[in-house]
C-alpha cells in the first residue's frame, strides 16, 4: 500500500492495533490533476461489487465521470456546492454514489440501501488507497440539480459525489482549507459510541 502524501499528523492515532489501511485512509482536499487510469478505476469498482448486502440486493450505482471527458465531468462538478468547488476542481476524477431505494424482486421498499451503498463506497475507497489514491466523499451538492442533469430515475437517490485523484500539494489550497488540510486527524473514543448490551452502558 503508498502512503506516499501523508504526513505525521494525518496517520490516525488508533487506540488499539488495526489494519494500516484503515488507519492511513484520510480525506483530503489536496489532489494532484494527473489522471487516473482507465483500468486502475475499474479495479475500484470491482472492489465496491463485492460489498455485502441486505438480501443480495447491491443496491449502489455509480456515475463516473473523469477530466479528459470534459463535459460529463463539468456536468457532474456544477452540482457541486460553492465550497467544495473551491478545491474539487484540481481532482481528475468524480464520482456520484446512487442508491436504489426497492427491492428489485417485489418492490418493497429498502431501508438498508444507504447504508448498503455505504459499504459499497467504503470499499471503494478502500482499493482507492491500496493503489496511492485518494477518495474524499461529499454530502455539499445540489440534489435537484444532480438528479436533472445526470438524469436519475425515480426510484433511485443520490447519495455523494466523491473526488478520487492522487494526492497533491496542501499549499495549492486556500490559507483556511490548507489548515483544515493539515490538522491532525481524530476520532471519539470507542466507550463513547459501543454500548454493551443495551443503550448507555459503555462497552
Amino acid at each position: 500500500m503508498s502512503t506516499k502524501g501523508l504526513n505525521v499528523d494525518q496517520q490516525g492515532q488508533v487506540q488499539l492495533p488495526i489494519h494500516e489501511l484503515l488507519a492511513s485512509r484520510w480525506s483530503p482536499r489536496a489532489f494532484d490533476d494527473r489522471l487516473v487510469d482507465t483500468d486502475l478505476l475499474r479495479i475500484l469498482f470491482e472492489a465496491a461489487r463485492w460489498a455485502p448486502s441486505s438480501n443480495n440486493e447491491q443496491p449502489w450505482r455509480f456515475i463516473v465521470a473523469t477530466k479528459d471527458q470534459e463535459t460529463d465531468w463539468t456536468r457532474l462538478f456544477d452540482c457541486l456546492v460553492e465550497g467544495n468547488r473551491r478545491w474539487a476542481f484540481r481532482a481528475p476524477v468524480l464520482v456520484l454514489s446512487v442508491a436504489s431505494m426497492n427491492f428489485q424482486d417485489n418492490g418493497r421498499p429498502n431501508r438498508h440501501a444507504f447504508h448498503d451503498t455505504g459499504l459499497a463506497t467504503q470499499n471503494l475507497v478502500l482499493q482507492a488507497a491500496v493503489h496511492g489514491l485518494m477518495a474524499r466523499q461529499m454530502a455539499g451538492f445540489d440534489l435537484e440539480k444532480t438528479r436533472t442533469d445526470l438524469q436519475i430515475p425515480s426510484g433511485y437517490e443520490p447519495v455523494a459525489i466523491i473526488a478520487i485523484g492522487y494526492p497533491g500539494n496542501p499549499d495549492a489550497l486556500p490559507e483556511r482549507l490548507r489548515e483544515r488540510e493539515l490538522q491532525p486527524r481524530s476520532r471519539r473514543p470507542i466507550e463513547e459510541w459501543t454500548f454493551s448490551g443495551q443503550w448507555g452502558i459503555p462497552y
